[in-house]
């Protein structure tokens, strides 16, 4: 057998072994080996200022996120790991102001709180708020940018709660 061969034989049946064992995926993911589904309730918007769509796709990026990036199934119950919360806060606020006390940015910031469980590793369990934003030029309206901004926000806030929950580096 060639060497090639065989070096591609044990990268195969050592990812085999490292995927079978349930604590490691090559996304970072440290997974309890029984978990089997996760389950996302839907994350209302509770902000003083409501973006229509917002709720809804920040949902739907946590469940694709975890369909992506896992071997877990989604449950409509309670599932073995297990994400609830809310939209707090979506803002924007000047963010860099000239020399003649304009604005140059403006910065759009989205705060989401998130409790997760894991039904088998209480010690991963939390409760806690994560915030992102986008910055743009103030010469634009939130209307142009916010569409750019909102899927930059939730890919970064994602992101982080999927880190936070199976991610122990």
């Amino acid at each position: 057998m060639a060497k090639g061969s065989k070096i591609t034989i044990l990268l195969l049946l050592f990812s085999a072994f490292l995927s079978g064992c349930g604590f490691y995926s090559f996304t970072g993911a440290s997974i309890p080996p029984e978990a089997e589904t996760y389950s996302v309730r839907h994350f209302p918007n509770h902000a003083e200022i409501v973006q229509p769509t917002l709720s809804q796709r920040f949902t739907d990026e946590l469940q694709d996120k975890f369909a992506r990036q896992t071997n877990l199934r989604i449950t409509e119950g309670r599932g073995d790991l297990h994400f609830e919360g809310s939209i707090t806060g979506y803002s924007t606020r000047p963010q860099a102001i000239s020399g003649d006390d304009r604005a140059e940015l403006n910065r759009l910031t989205v705060s989401v709180r998130v409790t997760f469980i894991n039904e088998y590793d209480p010690d991963s369990d939390f409760d806690r708020t994560f915030s992102r934003y986008f910055d743009y030029d103030s010469s634009r309206s939130l209307s142009e940018v916010e569409d750019q901004a909102i899927s930059d926000i939730v890919k970064d806030l994602v992101e982080d709660i999927f880190n936070a929950a199976v991610v122990n580096w």
